[in-house]
């Protein structure tokens, strides 16, 4: 990391301890402003943990960790949220009874500026700031190609579709930084290929930062600058794709020669 590059996200030997369990210890990295970056490891490894602690659903044992050189420590998920930080879930986390619509417009709602009064009493800035979120969640979905289905149950969608919708109602919440669980689990090969043009894709139209959970390794490796790899909650190598793929403690612990190939 250069000298003088404040880092968008960065972690400072960062504990979680459940019980007597250390999930997480001493994490340390860091993420520049439009960098893809992954981070793999096998199940248990502590990856979603990780998501957890920066998104505010757990608060660090020890350790620190900063959000444009700001600590973000102890805030509740819907502060940093509106710092500006969003995530999709390794399990699809939608409002399943909600019309794929709402379902967006729900995000975007961390960010208005009409008040409690106004939403009673239906009046002020009320109705000019709702005409908007409907307009630009219509534009969103339309991105993803569910515009089509806007006025539908979400619940009723196909499971890729879910995941695009997921990942349409993070980007609602307007991030500069955009989390990613697991977003091609469950999808077939075509599936995948399609969602990896898509992250490049918005991550070029929408100027994001992406970190990125994922096992599969076609998709990881075809798409990230750098790559951290965790065991047992530990970093055990970071570099670029190339150089993970060649780092024998990588392959010893997770990737083996197959995953290789």
């Amino acid at each position: 990391m250069a000298e003088n590059k404040k880092p968008l996200l960065k972690a400072e030997d960062v504990s979680e301890v459940f019980g007597g369990l250390k999930a997480v210890a001493d994490f340390n990295f860091y993420i520049n402003k439009g960098e893809l970056i992954g981070l793999i490891g096998p199940n248990g490894a502590g990856k979603t943990t990780i998501f957890n602690l920066i998104t505010g659903v757990y608060v660090p044992t020890t350790g620190n960790i900063l959000l444009d050189g700001e600590s973000i420590v102890g805030q509740k998920p819907y502060q940093i949220t509106q710092r500006g930080i969003a995530r999709t879930f390794q399990n699809i986390r939608l409002f399943s009874e909600l019309s794929v619509l709402d379902n967006v417009k729900i995000a975007y709602h961390c960010h208005v500026k009409y008040n409690l009064l106004e939403t009673v009493l239906r009046m002020g800035r009320y109705f000019g700031e709702e005409d908007e979120i409907t307009q630009e969640s219509l534009k969103l979905l339309k991105i993803f190609k569910l515009d089509e289905h806007a006025y539908e149950v979400a619940k009723n969608l196909p499971y890729g579709a879910q995941r695009r919708l997921e990942i349409a109602r993070a980007l609602a919440a307007k991030p500069k930084l955009l989390l990613l669980d697991e977003p091609a689990a469950g999808m077939n090969p075509q599936e995948t290929h399609e969602l990896m043009e898509m992250i490049q894709w918005i991550r070029k139209q929408f100027g994001l930062t992406v970190l990125l959970i994922e096992h599969d390794m076609s998709l990881v490796m075809g798409i990230c600058e750098r790559i951290y790899v965790l065991e047992y909650g530990m970093i055990i190598a970071e570099g670029t794709p190339v150089e993970i793929q060649n780092n024998p403690e990588v392959i010893r612990a997770y990737l083996g020669t197959e995953a290789m190939n």
